[in-house]
């Protein structure tokens, strides 16, 4: 079957659309978002192979399977997404690893700014920013929120936090401000409306950064979690936007992404390769949970069959899952002015014993290899994070 997938996606990329179509019969009717991982697997990637079919054929009525996919669907729909991500921090540790080990980064750099400082006085809190791309509904930060209101004195905290959707950045604000008024922690939160356009706008978020303002008494720490790939259509602009982050003088910034190259200019190449990406994904969630799980459902058709379809159905500016290896974010990182920081011994540590009182099925693992931390399923890489300065 997935043989087949591969067939197809070649046969769209030479235009043999009626051939395409026969094979996407035959992958629907034979394949299920309720089986087992690989029909589930199967399932995502023929509905997304269906869009593109759709979006190939001027006569997309002669390509609709009605009988095997819906052709109206929620993946716009905020209120889905927002439970899928809510589900995927749940039940797999792909987010919370991302964000343990992006706060155990920047707890080490603004550390290190603490030990460097001989000017302030011992009894002096400490003034910490962190400028968050795209942080959503903000569940990164209350761990971190929790570690600093521990210390003495403890610092004050302000976060920016970009996204295109006022009332979500005002609600995350909220939620933020009342969590840390609970610790007796000084918190302040400013929201940095981006364009809301389907398509990222490098130039336009360089000119918002533009409007930040960092205070001289602030160590400012930069979060780019799994963000950054979108902007990947322009590479020259993104490395502006690096270049321009780099002005900042961040003390630290965390980078955090997909360990796959999805985005590959051929077609069919892209689709193999998400193909053993996802085949590990859906692997990982059948170890985990039982068929009838509801959040394993939605994770798999919501959050990751969003992912899916972007990546085989879209093209051009519309397409915005262009995930590359770390090796790719290393060249442009460096071209940039960065250099990699060593995450301590304790932030290993710390991701291992996610690992093993959250997630406990053998799959997960854990590699640090070029000052990166790879989460993965077995022998297929997953995620990486890595600190710079």
């Amino acid at each position: 079957m997935r043989q087949l997938v591969l067939t197809c996606a070649q046969l769209i990329s030479r235009s043999d659309l009626a051939a395409a179509h026969r094979l996407i019969v035959i992958l629907s009717t034979n394949s299920s978002a309720y089986g087992d991982s690989s029909d589930r697997l199967i399932h995502s990637f023929t509905k997304a192979l269906n869009r593109r079919l759709i979006s190939t054929t001027s006569t997309s009525n002669t390509f609709l399977i009605n009988q095997h996919f819906h052709t109206s669907n929620n993946y716009n729909d905020e209120a889905i997404i927002q439970s899928s991500f809510l589900s995927l921090n749940q039940i797999t540790p792909f987010i919370r690893f991302n964000h343990l080990t992006a706060n155990q980064a920047i707890l080490e750099g603004i550390d290190q700014t603490n030990h460097q400082s001989l000017m302030r006085p011992p009894q002096e809190p400490q003034n910490i920013h962190i400028l968050d791309f795209d942080i959503m509904h903000g569940v990164q930060w209350p761990p971190l929120m929790q570690a600093i209101a521990d210390r003495f004195p403890p610092p004050t905290l302000r976060i920016t936090g970009t996204g295109n959707n006022l009332n979500i950045l005002r609600r995350t604000g909220d939620r933020l401000s009342k969590f840390a008024h609970s610790l007796g922690l000084r918190f302040r939160f400013y929201p940095l409306l981006l364009a809301n356009t389907n398509v990222e706008n490098v130039d336009h978020l360089i000119d918002r950064l533009s409007d930040v303002i960092i205070l001289p008494n602030e160590t400012l720490a930069v979060n780019c979690v799994l963000y950054l790939h979108r902007l990947l259509k322009n590479r020259d602009k993104l490395c502006l936007l690096l270049r321009k982050i780099k002005s900042m003088n961040p003390r630290v910034v965390t980078l955090a992404e997909n360990e796959a190259n999805h985005n590959h200019p051929i077609f069919p190449s892209r689709v193999l390769e998400a193909m053993g990406y996802y085949t590990a994904v859906f692997e990982s969630l059948e170890a985990t949970l039982p068929p009838n799980s509801r959040e394993r459902i939605e994770v798999e058709q919501v959050w990751f069959g969003r992912e899916i379809v972007d990546i085989v159905a879209e093209e051009g500016d519309n397409r915005k899952e262009r995930h590359e290896r770390y090796r790719s974010w290393e060249v442009m990182m460096r071209s940039a002015g960065f250099r990699n920081v060593q995450l301590s011994s304790y932030a290993v540590s710390q991701a291992k014993l996610l690992l093993r009182l959250h997630y406990p099925s053998e799959g997960y693992n854990l590699e640090v290899m070029n000052e990166c931390f790879f989460l993965g399923w077995k022998n297929q890489p997953l995620f990486s994070v890595s600190s710079w300065h």
